[in-house]
């Protein structure tokens, strides 16, 4: 098996890195960083993330597990503490996973000679005008749904509910359904403006648009990544045909990591 390891550059992931290529290379492992079967990552889920999106083209090839060396990590399996018994489980692998759906965004401009721009995002996609409120068509599908006005527009994924979605009022999704979900993000409501105003689920056969109004001046997120975008003419959001794959064998139950994350012991 070829092992990669990401790692972030706190001296705790280093330390653990260090420890975790000794027991790799002891027991018989590859370590490769450019071509890995399962990639390890050491940090927490800033550094998954990151990972995610550095092996953006090699998902079908790769599998994913996570060690926290920080305080939380809602994507970690195992602790710093723990690399024996992870390396012991690595020795027994037997090719499952876990998989978990990703969201496709693409972006079309105004310009005709300009081409469209794709993304995968693992937890969410956010869109906001950098200078002013937000003003956009909402389509699902072909049908047009609400004028929206606000601060912005937040679409996630199951695991990525759990993130910025649940701190703007969104729902938390069990990351087995194969949905999106979209959150306004401080919506304007009065006697001139009016929007639905809470989450919606949205299935797995339907495209969600969003045809901004002006033309320039808004800043669009992807993950942890940003991007300012100019001359949008609209984005679309669907589930991608790929999946992120997690190696099965100590990946934690969904509803426990939330309980783990938020609540703690009851």
């Amino acid at each position: 098996m070829k092992v990669g390891i990401y790692t972030n550059k706190l001296t705790s992931s280093q330390v653990t890195k260090h420890k975790l290529t000794e027991l790799l290379l002891q027991n018989g492992f590859e370590i490769n960083d450019k071509e890995p079967d399962v990639v390890i990552t050491l940090g927490g889920d800033g550094t998954l993330l990151a990972a995610f999106h550095h092996y953006i083209k090699q998902l079908n090839q790769i599998r994913f597990t996570a060690v926290n060396t920080g305080h939380l990590g809602f994507y970690t399996d195992w602790q710093n503490s723990e690399i024996e018994q992870l390396v012991e489980s690595l020795k027994k692998d037997d090719g499952k996973s876990v998989s978990y759906p990703l969201l496709k965004i693409i972006v079309h401009f105004n310009q005709t000679n300009r081409q469209p721009k794709t993304y995968l995002a693992l937890n969410e996609s956010i869109l906001q005008k950098i200078t002013s409120t937000l003003i956009a068509d909402v389509y699902l599908g072909d049908q047009l749904f609400e004028h929206f006005r606000g601060e912005g527009l937040c679409i996630s994924t199951p695991t990525g509910s759990t993130a910025y979605n649940k701190s703007v009022g969104g729902a938390i999704v069990n990351s087995s359904l194969k949905i999106l979900q979209l959150t306004e993000v401080a919506s304007i409501n009065n006697i001139m403006f009016r929007t639905l105003g809470s989450p919606m689920i949205i299935g797995p056969e339907d495209k969600l648009t969003i045809v901004p109004s002006a033309k320039s001046d808004y800043f669009l997120t992807v993950d942890s990544e940003s991007y300012q975008c100019n001359q949008i003419s609209r984005i679309e959001f669907a589930l991608c045909k790929q999946d992120i794959r997690f190696v099965k064998y100590r990946h934690i139950n969904f509803w426990k990591r939330v309980q783990k994350s938020f609540i703690g012991e009851v």
